[in-house]
């Protein structure tokens, strides 16, 4: 079962994103007076444009083993995908969005320290657990997300979360598979979605920047 996480590693490391990526095996930390890191120390990184005009890092997330007895792989269940996004966080520090279908009763009732969100599309809400921090004023968050965006998250079909935290903008998708076409429609979600996001801060009037090397922790922002 080796060879299974193999090729999950020559898939990743073969992927061409929009043009520009670096592949690493292990992701490490950005220097200390560089910006800020991404998927710190994740299995098969990749960093840069890894969709058009989406700029960030993915690397592997919630691993598994598989295989028999001493034939034993470690390989990702799901991508995670990051961005720094300062002008996100500017209207909302942190939320996330997190996909209830196939989780138990038990998922939202571990999340009661945090305050839920709902929106008025009844679909969203049946598919996906929003939350804010407690002490966070969620009114931010539900005039961001207009009806047109809420409709589109509800048109993904797999299971994914996604949020702000810590100035970065993440994103995971569960793998139904693990190849290419997969790995390709995950950040192609993502792209989306990170496209999406800024259109609805523009349209609510707030600043943005476009997408660049910026998101990605490999140049600073710009400064007009």
């Amino acid at each position: 079962m080796a060879a299974e996480a193999e090729s999950w590693a020559t898939i990743v490391s073969g992927y061409k994103g929009a043009g520009q990526s670096r592949y690493e095996p292990v992701g490490g930390i950005n220097p200390a007076d560089g910006p800020v890191a991404l998927c710190v120390g994740g299995s098969n990184r990749l960093t840069g444009e890894l969709a058009p005009d989406f700029w960030g890092a993915c690397c592997d997330a919630d691993e598994v083993e598989v295989g028999r007895l001493f034939r034993k792989s470690v390989v990702p269940s799901a991508v995670l995908a990051k961005s720094h996004m300062p002008d996100l966080a500017k209207v909302i520090d942190a939320f996330n969005v997190e996909s209830i279908e196939a989780r138990p009763d038990e998922f939202i009732k571990n999340r009661v320290s945090r305050k839920r969100v709902d929106f008025e599309s009844l679909e969203f809400n049946r598919r996906f657990l929003t939350t804010v921090p407690d002490g966070y004023d969620p009114g931010s968050l539900r005039e961001l997300f207009s009806p047109a965006f809420l409709d589109w998250v509800t048109t993904i079909d797999r299971e994914c979360d996604f949020g702000i935290n810590d100035r970065q903008f993440w994103f995971l998708w569960r793998l139904r598979e693990r190849t290419e076409a997969e790995l390709k429609l995950a950040l192609a979600n993502a792209g989306e979605l990170f496209r999406r996001l800024h259109s609805e801060m523009e349209e609510s009037g707030y600043h943005i920047y476009s997408g660049g090397p910026w998101n990605a922790g490999l140049a600073p922002f710009p400064t007009d």
